[in-house]
């Protein structure tokens, strides 16, 4: 097992305020959780949560959060909510935050929407294209079935900016969500369109459109993969080349989904893997340190 000397980013953890979810979302979160009720109030505490992260030996986590009233019961509420809990240790917890491109507000000034973010201390920008039932390309005149205009607005800022935007790849077994969103090769546009924007092509398409996200990060330089959602044991079926691919890998868990029931459990098993000690290293630190850098 490789031991690990430096500290680790767990990029992809939902800290989020379950007590907005849908009855329907919330029933598939709590299935075969009896902690749910327990992890549901850790939410609302970032002293439990630095202390779950100081047990299973995480440094930093990035805290998923993303708009999505309809599907799932996330308002923009999220942002200063997330922005709130990170005031905790601005070091270690990493909000991420969302937009609305169907919002009035959003749509009049998408560009302003962005800079309240940053106003706000987010850190990552998250789009959820099955549970925004959106295509993450819907910005360009038409290429899909529904004209989101402000998504080119919100992606030229984060692109000003500096802010990476994550983007779910892959399926999702919500009530309602739209898989087929899911395809990174959307994503494709948005490196073409956006060069200097950084993108996380979060849990590389899984189970079905992993080559789809390869291709993407290895077409675009500033674009990356996590690893979350992909059981350890099965992530050189998925991506076979990751020694390779390793500068452009994240360390995540999707932790507390149904995959992770702790912070390390696919830790371990990850560190059990046959990767050079340079590759584990820019796929559990360097990489994340370098898109997400100190702050004090």
């Amino acid at each position: 097992m490789h031991e690990p000397d430096y500290p680790i980013t767990d990029i992809h953890v939902h800290i989020q305020p379950w007590e907005h979810l849908h009855p329907g979302a919330r029933e598939v979160m709590s299935h075969g959780r009896p902690d749910y009720d327990e992890l549901s109030a850790m939410m609302h505490d970032p002293g439990a949560v630095l202390g779950q992260m100081d047990a299973a030996g995480i440094d930093r986590i990035g805290m998923i959060n993303y708009v999505a009233p309809r599907l799932m019961g996330f308002t923009d509420e999220v942002n200063g909510w997330i922005a709130g809990v990170a005031k905790a240790d601005p070091r270690r917890l990493l909000p991420f935050g969302g937009l609305d491109p169907r919002d009035a507000a959003v749509i009049k000034d998408p560009r302003g929407a962005v800079d309240r973010l940053v106003d706000l201390g987010i850190r990552g920008f998250k789009v959820h294209p099955p549970h925004q039932e959106l295509r993450v390309n819907a910005y360009r005149p038409g290429a899909t079935e529904e004209a989101l205009p402000a998504l080119e607005g919100i992606y030229a800022r984060l692109q000003e900016v500096g802010m990476p935007m994550m983007i779910h790849t892959g399926t999702s077994v919500f009530p309602g969500a739209r898989s087929r969103y899911g395809d990174p090769m959307d994503c494709d546009d948005v490196g073409i369109d956006f060069p200097e924007l950084t993108m996380i092509l979060a849990h590389c398409g899984r189970p079905m459109w992993a080559p789809g996200a390869i291709f993407v990060a290895r077409r675009f330089p500033n674009a990356y993969i996590d690893l979350s959602s992909i059981p350890p044991k099965r992530l050189l079926h998925y991506i076979p080349a990751l020694e390779k691919l390793a500068p452009r890998c994240l360390w995540g868990t999707d932790w507390p989904g149904p995959g992770a029931p702790t912070m390390d459990h696919n830790l371990r098993q990850f560190l059990d893997l046959d990767l050079s000690s340079a590759a584990y290293k820019a796929i559990l630190h360097d990489n994340a340190a370098r898109l997400f850098p100190d702050r004090g």
